[in-house]
């Protein structure tokens, strides 16, 4: 019996270890589980988004307290961008035109005196630069005609007051151009005007040689220009020389188009008062004015001069155009910068646009969203 029962079990461990062995190779030999053969044949590549955002408004004058205080912000200008704020600080590059100077105290230029009325000189509150610069903005033209209002002492407090700030600018003869580098991506900046102390307008070929320098330096290259004519009769793009009360304000097409010729990627204008047309020109975007944007008081926001763009605009690594969107803002004295809800920025910009440019590939709808038309 014992020796029966010793050999019922060799018998029974030599089953259960072949059992194992035949579960080992059956296991080892099944066959993977196979991807369907068009995932094998697509190798996967991660989308690398190519796109830079950067934001773009018109003439800035947070109040002057010249001739007197009357016409400075209650707050200081704290709360000038507070209802637009997240569509400026959302952008890499917050571009504006400072409309005036950064100063304290100071007397106005002599010769300003005998030109213009007293309630047209800008002297800004030296704490304004860190409005703008809370408010996101990290690059301004200072090539404008109030730029010279309290002469050198008014530029110089301007250039120190906004390098403490951290905000960079351009547009004086002393100071032409900057490049600065966001997320990577290395910016030029240059700006233009028909002012004393300032990168004339007028000269193409200058403007010429210094928006090429930039390109060859950079990889988007930025031009702010201040020219045309003021207010609601000089909408419209001539393309021809223009004038203002007997003052020669340059052919803003033609220095648009020297510009983007020479290596400009993107044109923002200013000094009409008012909005005018957009144009892609070789697959850039110029935009001939940007109109005021938040200017307290001393700057009239009547009709269509209260309405203004606050332009985002896409572009790739090389400048080129994706798309934009005109963000529609009202200003008025009491509530200050407000979005508005009927888009009537963008239905005059696309209005003039179609008026100005017929065959432009530009399409800007209703609410202000700009394509590329194929």
């Amino acid at each position: 019996m014992k020796i029966r029962f010793a050999a019922f079990i060799i018998t029974l461990l030599f089953a259960l270890q072949s059992c194992q062995q035949n579960e080992t190779r059956a296991t080892n030999q099944a066959p993977k589980k196979q991807l369907p053969k068009k995932y094998i044949e697509i190798p996967y590549k991660p989308v690398v988004p190519d796109s830079i955002c950067i934001a773009a408004v018109g003439d800035i004058m947070l109040g002057t307290s010249y001739p007197n205080d009357s016409t400075l912000q209650p707050d200081s200008g704290k709360n000038s961008f507070k209802y637009v704020a997240k569509y400026l600080q959302s952008a890499d590059v917050i571009f504006g035109n400072l409309e005036g100077v950064l100063l304290n105290n100071g007397a106005p230029a002599h010769y300003k005196l005998h030109q213009i009325s007293k309630s047209y000189l800008f002297r800004m509150p030296v704490n304004n630069g860190l409005v703008l610069k809370y408010a996101g903005f990290n690059v301004l033209s200072l090539a404008n005609n109030h730029i010279n209002d309290f002469d050198k002492t008014g530029r110089i407090s301007t250039t120190t007051t906004l390098d403490s700030c951290g905000i960079h600018y351009a547009g004086l003869q002393d100071h032409p151009s900057v490049i600065f580098t966001v997320k990577g991506i290395k910016y030029g900046f240059c700006a233009f005007a028909p002012n004393s102390n300032t990168v004339s307008i007028f000269d193409l070929r200058r403007a010429g040689r210094i928006i090429s320098d930039l390109k060859q330096q950079c990889d988007i290259v930025i031009v702010s220009f201040h020219g045309g004519g003021e207010g609601p009769a000089f909408e419209h793009v001539t393309k021809a020389q223009e004038s203002y009360i007997g003052e020669k304000r340059g052919d803003v097409y033609a220095f648009a188009h020297n510009a983007v010729d020479n290596g400009a990627d993107l044109i923002f204008g200013n000094g009409p008062h008012v909005s005018r047309a957009m144009e892609l020109y070789k697959n850039r975007l110029i935009a001939y004015s940007l109109g005021n944007f938040c200017t307290y008081k001393c700057v009239s926001i009547a009709g269509i001069c209260g309405i203004a763009p606050l332009l985002r605009v896409h572009v790739n690594r090389k400048g080129e155009f994706l798309k934009a969107q005109i963000i529609s803002v009202k200003q008025s004295h009491e509530t200050g910068l407000l979005v508005d809800s009927l888009d009537r920025a963008a239905a005059r910009i696309k209005l003039l646009t179609e008026t100005d440019f017929p065959d432009d590939k530009l399409s800007i709808s209703e609410t202000g969203m700009l394509t590329f038309i194929k």
